[in-house]
């Protein structure tokens, strides 16, 4: 009789977090530092902003406050997503692995396989987040509000009206960006510029054309604009530029609290079918703290 083999893998533990913490740092804005990760979020966060007039009076004899003082709130609010997928092992059978998946008419699918499949959801999952947090939507599924619509709902924020950008106009674009940066935050370290892939293509080959980069050169160097950091986020649209500090940008996620889950279920005990389910549910959202020391460019 014929040894059946199975798998029902729950990543509940270390793997979990893996895979997991995979998925949710992984986008390129988030990898690189472009904002400040709040984990374990399990319900709602508060970001409290303060704020003051002028500080410094002349000098009495009296105690008389100098100051006034507004607190203000703000909310990271993480939304649940997931991703369901169900594949059949006869797809796997001849082209991955089949060794490992045993002699057995009744196979499973290869642990190294869902081990895989798992990796590709979680580089979709990232790529997803990456995009979604500048250019999300909340009124569409599987996305948030991004950075983009915060901002442009936000009446303290600063406002640019941009064009369409190329190698022409982009110096001069950039120039808009950054004349627009409250002195509050210019020249602070962790202040940057986030442009699209595309803005930063057209940067580069301005400089080569005004000879201060090799048009051919091999490799990438870090990209400044007259001293602002330039951070390229693979997820910024065309035509689009963000100015503002990595800790006044937040990104919020349950990360390891118990709405994450990352599953491979195996059907044949449950239905008698071929079946393989991929499940993996987590929570994302993103949010700024002071509307006032952020410049959005909008073509």
């Amino acid at each position: 009789m014929a040894t059946t083999t199975s798998i029902t893998t729950s990543y509940a533990g270390e793997k979990l977090q893996g895979f997991i913490s995979a998925a949710l740092l992984s986008a390129n804005t988030i990898e690189k530092g472009g904002v400040t990760v709040k984990p374990n979020v399990k319900f709602k966060q508060v970001i409290k902003k303060l704020s003051t007039n002028d500080l410094v009076a002349d000098g009495t004899c009296d105690f008389d406050a100098t100051s006034t003082v507004t607190l203000t709130e703000r909310y990271l609010e993480p939304k649940e997503f997931q991703v369901n997928l169900q594949l059949c092992k006869q797809d796997f059978r001849d082209d991955w692995d089949a060794i490992s998946m045993g002699m057995s008419a009744h196979d499973s699918i290869p642990p190294a396989f869902s081990d895989y499949l798992l990796g590709h959801v979680v580089s979709k999952v990232a790529e997803k987040i990456e995009n979604t947090i500048f250019g999300g939507d909340d009124a569409v599924a599987g996305e948030f509000d991004g950075l983009i619509a915060l901002a442009a709902a936000d009446a303290d924020v600063v406002d640019v009206v941009g064009t369409t950008i190329d190698a022409s106009n982009v110096i001069a674009e950039l120039g808009k960006v950054v004349d627009a940066i409250p002195t509050t935050v210019y020249g602070q370290e962790d202040l940057s510029v986030y442009i699209s892939p595309s803005t930063a293509r057209a940067y580069i080959r301005a400089q080569a054309a005004l000879g201060y980069k090799d048009l051919y050169h091999v490799g990438q160097t870090a990209l400044d604009f007259e001293g602002v950091k330039l951070f390229v986020s693979n997820g910024m649209p065309a035509n689009k530029m963000i100015a503002a500090q990595s800790g006044n940008l937040m990104y919020g996620t349950g990360l390891l609290n118990d709405k994450n889950v990352a599953k491979v279920i195996d059907m044949a005990d449950i239905d008698g079918s071929q079946n393989v389910r991929i499940v993996l549910r987590y929570t994302a959202t993103v949010n700024f703290g002071i509307g006032s020391e952020i410049v959005l460019y909008s073509a």
